[in-house]
């Protein structure tokens, strides 16, 4: 039902001509599309045990990508998102702090001031987010300018027009180009899956992006719908288990947008432990892009601890 296996042996390397690597992208196993939506509707039906809620929802605070990508942002907003990051229920020192903050690149200085010590990572959106429609001479610039600002992780986003139109080489060679200029920082590569329009597409770009050098694959910038779905994260999660498999090396996870509820966060989780295994319930290799997700993560902590609801008013809304 989740559709073949992958075994990458056979990719083609860095200097591949369009020809083979298109050759290659569609050469890989065809999704059953409808095995794979039902295979993700079973596993968003499993529950876990009461016992172990607790211990999900410490996991999914780490797993946050806390995000703010307005034009309205400023550094006060940012400054206060970055302290709930470090700090998300003051109240509760025993809660975890979120993985990073997601920023656009002229406010990574803010958050890494803000964050300093902390533990909590800074991740920037860069390479024309969320379009990628730039020369790459811009996107590296853009990119320059977060890792110069102190980033530790870069969330690009790919030429969706050209991966549609079957340039994949432009993609492969774009994402090649920013991993280089992204220095130590893990670099996160946007599928935006929404506008992919097959679960194939899905496959093809996560396996693109993997050979190019992604250290995460991440399903949406959170500006288009559909965002983040249940199918796109199986068939990716896939994606990473078969090059596990194959190669040894492990590449991360990150749905984006649309996942807003404690419950939803539990449904990513275990589809996580089904697909990829153990190995990547961890915040080094999955995470959850997120702006309103935290809030309701801490109201069903505060209720397990409590065994009621704390007022709406209690968390912040940065």
């Amino acid at each position: 039902m989740e559709g073949g296996t992958v075994h990458d042996s056979a990719a083609p390397g860095p200097e591949a001509s369009n020809a083979a690597l298109r050759a290659y992208l569609r050469g890989l196993p065809g999704v059953d599309e409808v095995g794979a939506r039902e295979r993700a509707s079973e596993l968003a039906a499993r529950s876990i045990k009461a016992e172990a809620k607790g211990t999900a929802i410490d996991l999914a605070i780490r797993m946050v990508d806390l995000t703010t990508l307005e034009g309205a942002d400023s550094p006060g907003k940012v400054r206060a998102m970055s302290v709930k990051a470090a700090r998300p229920d003051p109240a509760d020192p025993s809660t975890p702090p979120v993985a990073a903050v997601c920023v656009y690149p002229d406010m990574v200085s803010v958050a890494v001031d803000a964050l300093r010590g902390s533990g909590v990572g800074v991740a920037s959106v860069a390479t024309a987010f969320p379009s990628g429609r730039a020369p790459l001479e811009a996107k590296l610039a853009d990119t320059g300018h977060a890792v110069a600002g102190g980033a530790t992780e870069i969330d690009m986003v790919i030429d969706r027009g050209a991966f549609l139109g079957g340039d994949y080489r432009k993609v492969y060679e774009e994402i090649a180009a920013v991993r280089e200029a992204s220095g130590a920082a893990h670099l996160k590569v946007i599928l935006e899956t929404g506008e992919l329009g097959t679960l194939d597409n899905v496959r093809r770009a996560c396996w693109l992006a993997i050979h190019a050098g992604a250290d995460f694959v991440k399903t949406s910038t959170g500006k288009v719908a559909p965002a983040a779905t249940l199918p796109a994260t199986l068939v990716m999660l896939q994606a990473v288990r078969d090059h596990h498999a194959t190669t040894g090396a492990r590449v991360g996870v990150k749905p984006a947008g649309g996942i807003r509820t404690t419950k939803d966060a539990i449904r990513y989780l275990v589809m996580v432990n089904e697909v990829a295994g153990t190995a990547w319930l961890a915040p080094a290799l999955f995470r959850i892009g997120a702006s309103s997700l935290l809030n309701d993560l801490l109201m069903q902590r505060a209720r397990l601890a409590s065994g009621t609801y704390p007022s709406p008013d209690h968390f912040t809304t940065d």
